[in-house]
């Protein structure tokens, strides 16, 4: 704590160099698909503002500007990239007497916190330093006085109670609170000065003296709270109450005289030199300014109290009143918490040519529509994957009415007796060109490739966890509970534990839907390898068979199945076209622009709220609208496929009536069947496949945030653990 004459002035707390473009750039370079190399400018423009404000240590005008800017751009940033962006920023204590003791986060908001305390240091070193001999040197004090508390108000109600982790402990409300009401007791010592200079009445200047001493008094009451308020200040603002509370009563006692009250003027003076007393209580912890007042006050209230006395006594013959009978002084406080513009509304002054700079990064998106994007993007994929997946499970079982009709088999082994049927041949040529069974062993060998590297990412999370756990129960064991108080990992970060059973849960999960298409796979492999061979082998397994004889009614029969099964195809074509049109509408899909809008206006009119995902789920809902229409055509396939089912049914009844006692294709149509089973088996595979690729490539997206957050958990505990050890 500094003293200044006979008022205090806060201390700068001190850091050390910190790197905060490194860790942009490492973050840009992971998040974003921006490449970092464009915001070249703007990574050292940051540095050099950090650097311009943590060494703003001496009592100048130019250190306020140096100081604002960085903390405007540190509130800007917060709403592009998360808090804990990587940087440990470590920060000593100004107050108490642990001063050379530091503490280190990696917040940006702790960072902020600690500029905002040296922007109100500033202020109030700029105060003490002013002429104070002059009304306007006391004038522009005062002022200073005023902006020193309001940062320190909005540090405290603004900035600690959001930083997500434990805010520096000389920054608790008892602390600030106490900072707070000692930068406006000390304006309002200067405005009472300036009124004592410029000659006011007494009965103004009590009033105004009144309010000096009960804003020393919260002082005062709030540092007795605090943890890391030093003695000799709260000696100080002691002192200066009960000074100011003595030179209220001595003003109120010269009104009295003016008045003709005499015995109040000597009860009031009899008051003031009490209080005076009280003050000098303090004089071995106070220095000689203070000191000096106090007994310059004491001096002139003992004379005026020895006249008043005398005059009453032998002249006017008053009756002096107690002083529980003296009428409470009126009060007139001057001044507030004055949080400067630069500070509640910086953002506002971020511009190309504004007085606090331009914005930095105003290209990236910022991180919450990063995080917005993301989920809606999650949202969008789960709904048009469902609709998908309903889509193609229609087509599953219609295919499974074929199979169980033994269509098309039946069918083609009676149109055509020898050779093979166009659309097998077309299926064959369909899977030789996909590659066939290497394809698929390809994308297995792909997909367990992705299974074991989330589950190494996923395992050396749980890795770090368990060891930092061991770790702080062989220290609270080695400790006692008494010093190692603080929470077992598992209490502290309970969502982050619970994270390993519901990965662990995904794995066991994707394992079995792995096991069923590798069953699936084994038992359609030889098929699936005879039509990815050539034509002469089809041949081969397909047996030839009589050409059977055509009645009408096997003619006409077999004409309306064949109508009903291109039907069918049509459908199936149809459905295709619809999957991949629904592909194409969600790819084109941008949300970005509306997120950036609403962005804009959200950052324009809460310009120091933090932009949060959840303010964009109106936006979500309203987009996701447009894919009401695909739903409702899911109800329409399936009601048009139920009726294309029913006929179906009933036109291979009637086509199997008019073939009884006919087997002379019997063979011939279980071959044909059997390939066309195994050509959409092996469509169904690699459907599967894709499917879990795509599964165990979101799942790293996931595993490796675990891994990442056990990892700056795990950083953070050890560097508590080793302060705590120490």
């Amino acid at each position: 704590m500094k003293m200044a004459s006979n008022i205090l002035s806060l201390p700068f707390r001190r850091t050390h160099a910190a790197s905060l473009s490194e860790a942009i750039k490492q973050y840009i370079s992971s998040k974003y698909d921006q490449h970092p190399d464009m915001f070249t400018k703007d990574l050292e423009t940051i540095d050099q503002l950090r650097t311009s404000a943590i060494n703003a240590l001496e009592p100048h005008s130019s250190g306020i500007r140096k100081l604002q800017a960085y903390a405007a751009q540190l509130v800007w940033v917060t709403g592009k990239f998360p808090v804990d962006i990587g940087v440990d920023f470590t920060w000593y204590p100004a107050l108490g007497y642990n001063t050379s003791r530091p503490t280190s986060q990696n917040n940006l908001r702790f960072e902020l916190a600690n500029i905002l305390y040296n922007l109100a240091a500033m202020y109030s070193q700029l105060a003490t330093s002013t002429n104070r001999s002059t009304s306007e040197g006391l004038k522009t004090a005062c002022n200073y006085f005023c902006n020193a508390a309001g940062v320190l108000k909005y540090t405290k109600t603004d900035i600690v109670p959001d930083m997500r982790t434990t805010p520096p402990e000389d920054m608790d409300n008892m602390t600030l609170e106490s900072l707070e009401n000692l930068m406006l007791a000390q304006a309002q010592e200067c405005f009472w000065q300036k009124a004592v200079k410029d000659g006011l009445k007494d009965a103004s200047i009590a009033k105004l003296a009144a309010s000096v001493s009960d804003l020393y008094s919260d002082a005062g009451d709030y540092a007795i709270k605090s943890d890391f308020i030093s003695s000799e200040w709260i000696h100080h603002t002691s002192a200066k109450h009960h000074h100011f509370a003595a030179a209220a009563q001595y003003r109120a006692a010269c009104d009295c005289l003016e008045k003709r009250k005499y015995g109040e003027e000597v009860a009031r003076l009899r008051d003031a030199l009490t209080c005076v007393n009280d003050a000098l209580r303090e004089q071995r912890y106070i220095n000689k300014a203070v000191y000096g007042d106090l007994n310059g006050l004491k001096n002139r209230v003992t004379e005026d109290l020895k006249r008043a006395e005398k005059d009453n006594d032998m002249i006017y013959l008053l009756p002096v009143p107690p002083k529980s009978e003296l009428r409470t002084l009126d009060r007139a406080k001057m001044v507030d918490s004055r949080v400067p513009k630069e500070v509640s509304e910086s953002i506002s002054m971020l511009s190309e040519n504004g007085p606090l700079g331009r914005p930095l990064f105003t290209k990236l998106v910022p991180y919450s529509v990063h995080v917005a994007a993301s989920i809606y993007v999650d949202r969008r994929d789960r709904l048009v994957n469902q609709t998908i997946d309903e889509l193609e499970d229609l087509t599953t079982k219609i295919h499974e009415v074929l199979k169980s009709l033994n269509l098309p088999g039946s069918l083609q082994a009676l149109e055509k007796p020898l050779g093979l049927p166009s659309s097998l041949i077309s299926h064959a040529e369909e899977i030789r060109e996909k590659d066939g069974l290497d394809r698929l062993y390809r994308s297995i060998d792909e997909t367990e490739n992705l299974k074991d590297n989330d589950r190494r990412t996923y395992q050396e999370g749980v890795d770090l966890l368990r060891t930092e756990a061991a770790e702080d129960e062989r220290a609270r064991r080695k400790y006692g509970t008494e010093r190692w108080n603080r929470s077992t990992s598992e209490a502290t970060v309970p969502k982050l534990f619970a994270q390993i059973g519901e990965i662990e849960g995904y794995l066991k999960s994707a394992k079995n839907s792995d096991s069923l298409v590798h069953a699936k796979l084994k038992d359609n492999e030889s098929l699936i390898r005879l039509l990815s061979g050539t034509d002469r082998d089809l041949e081969k397994y397909v047996p030839s068979s009589r050409r059977a004889t055509m009645t009408a009614a096997v003619e006409r029969e077999s004409s309306k199945l064949r109508g009903c099964l291109n039907d069918v195809n049509r459908l199936e074509s149809r459905r295709r076209r619809k999957i991949e049109a629904l592909k194409a509408k969600a790819k084109q899909d941008d949300i970005n622009p509306d997120l950036l809008k609403e962005t804009a206006r959200l950052e324009r009119e809460y310009p120091m709220q933090t932009i949060e995902a959840v303010q964009f789920e109106t936006i979500f809902d309203e987009r996701l609208t447009q894919y009401d229409v695909d739903k409702k055509m899911v109800q329409e396939e399936e009601l048009e496929q139920q009726e294309i089912i029913k006929l179906l049914r009933d036109t291979n009844t009637a086509f199997i009536n008019a073939r009884r006692g006919d087997t002379s294709t019997r063979q011939r149509e279980q071959a044909l069947q059997s390939l066309e089973n195994a050509y959409f088996k092996y469509k169904e595979i690699i459907s599967n496949l894709d499917v879990g690729r795509k599964f165990y490539n979101d799942l790293a997206k996931i595993v490796g945030r675990f891994r990442d957050e056990c990892r700056n958990f795990v950083y953070q505990r050890r560097a508590e653990a080793a302060s705590m050890e120490s």
